[in-house]
């Protein structure tokens, strides 16, 4: 696989954060695929952030995940930011570029506040056209798809009108942006949910049954902790073995996509990381290659035939 290069459908990644940095760059990354790094961590121009990241893209394949954006922000985008990360995609050339669907801007007399956080956004049509405008902006900005993925949450609105399958189903049709499924959020949701045990599972299953698999375009792998009844996502925890056993209902009914065994900002040793990589593949290898492999084809919101989530096949797949 080539740096700069489309990700093929069953390519393993890691999140790849500060505490690995130097060691990727020094030993290498073996057994691993891809690395996607936080957008935001690398914004700045010049300095040593920026030059390790321009290296690393000159050794291997990467991802850039937005946490910024707020795309789903009703004051609507920041312009410069978005600026911002056009200059670093151009930069790095990456392999996929994905943002979270929530908003961390609002109002106030003078200027907006960035809150610094990721917060919900209603499943409700005046919400799926606020933020199908914002991803049309943001990808004609970019110059290419987004993928975007949904948030782990505690909070509901009252306007909910569809599920949170339905609405990025519809958001995937009115924009051809890609959707990022993580699955350590579909658990966390159902706990949060008052959901326990094998009712999570389900939950999960029945969430994967319902999205569109022409319109996903990456997985994560991700664990979870509680404190005081409420699920928590990030934190570092392993990936756990019901989050596995979405990744293998994923893979049968939509298919390898891309995907990012994500530790969070506290990350266990590189060696931890490449053995949880490793299981990903070994749960690919429980289905036909030429099955899971190939991304189905999708209409684009313009009518077309089109394969707007890109992949590249392995040089084994090729020969």
């Amino acid at each position: 696989m080539r740096a700069g290069a489309p990700l093929w459908p069953v390519a393993v990644g890691i999140a790849w954060r500060q505490p690995h940095y130097q060691e990727a760059m020094v030993r290498g990354a073996a057994g691993i695929d891809f690395l996607e790094v936080v957008t935001e961590d690398f914004l700045a121009p010049g300095g040593a952030a920026r030059q390790l990241l321009l290296e690393a893209a000159r050794r291997f394949p990467l991802s850039l995940h937005g946490v910024g954006l707020g795309l789903g922000s009703a004051i609507g985008i920041d312009g410069a930011h978005l600026r911002q990360v056009r200059k670093l995609v151009d930069a790095v050339q990456p392999g996929q570029v994905s943002e979270y669907a929530c908003f961390n801007r609002v109002h106030r007399p003078g200027a907006p506040i960035h809150l610094h956080a990721r917060l919900p956004i209603p499943f409700s049509e005046r919400s799926l056209s606020l933020l199908a405008d914002h991803v049309d902006a943001a990808q004609e900005a970019l110059g290419r798809q987004i993928l975007m993925e949904p948030i782990a949450t505690c909070l509901a609105w009252d306007e909910d009108a569809l599920s949170e399958p339905a609405f990025f189903n519809a958001l995937a049709r009115r924009t051809g942006c890609g959707i990022l499924v993580n699955l350590g959020s579909l658990i966390v949701n159902a706990l949060n949910r008052g959901q326990r045990d094998e009712a999570c599972v389900q939950a999960g299953l029945a969430w994967l049954d319902e999205i569109d698999p022409a319109v996903v375009g990456q997985y994560h792998l991700a664990g979870h902790s509680q404190v005081q009844e409420v699920a928590f996502g990030g934190q570092g925890d392993p990936v756990g073995e019901d989050v596995w056993s979405l990744y293998r209902h994923a893979l049968g009914r939509i298919g390898a996509r891309p995907t990012v065994v994500d530790r969070g900002r506290s990350p266990p040793s590189l060696a931890t990381l490449t053995e949880e990589v490793a299981r990903a593949r070994r749960e690919q290898q429980a289905f036909d290659r030429e099955v899971i492999a190939p991304p189905p084809p999708r209409q684009d919101r313009r009518g077309r035939d089109s394969f707007p989530i890109q992949f590249q096949e392995s040089d084994d797949d090729a020969a």
